[in-house]
């Protein structure tokens, strides 16, 4: 197995996270918002020791490159593995209709 060297997420990923975090504090207190964002990224970042955590995203499969999936609470963390480095694509809010997720 590769050793994972960097996680680098993407404007498209970063954009999202601040999305959810902006629909969060009109919904919930701040701090419960700041606590949803922080349990994605240290999500995340378990992939520096468990790469292939994530299952394959079954509703990607027809694109030229793997993608997998991480779950974190009602998010979707969508990624790859390419030249020992993960690439965040996008934070996705399962509660969506998944159609929309692939025209992320």
């Amino acid at each position: 197995m590769e050793k994972i060297i960097e996680i680098l997420w993407t404007k498209k990923s970063e954009k999202d996270l601040n999305s959810i975090y902006n629909f969060l504090i009109c919904e919930i207190p701040e701090e419960k918002s700041y606590e949803i964002i922080k349990n994605i990224v240290e999500k995340v970042d378990l992939l520096f020791i468990f790469p292939k955590a994530g299952s394959v995203e079954l509703q990607l499969t027809k694109l030229k490159r793997e993608y997998r999936k991480l779950i974190e609470g009602n998010y979707k963390i969508i990624y790859s593995i390419r030249n020992n480095k993960i690439y965040i694509h996008t934070v996705f809010d399962a509660r969506q209709n998944p159609n929309k997720m692939k025209t992320k």
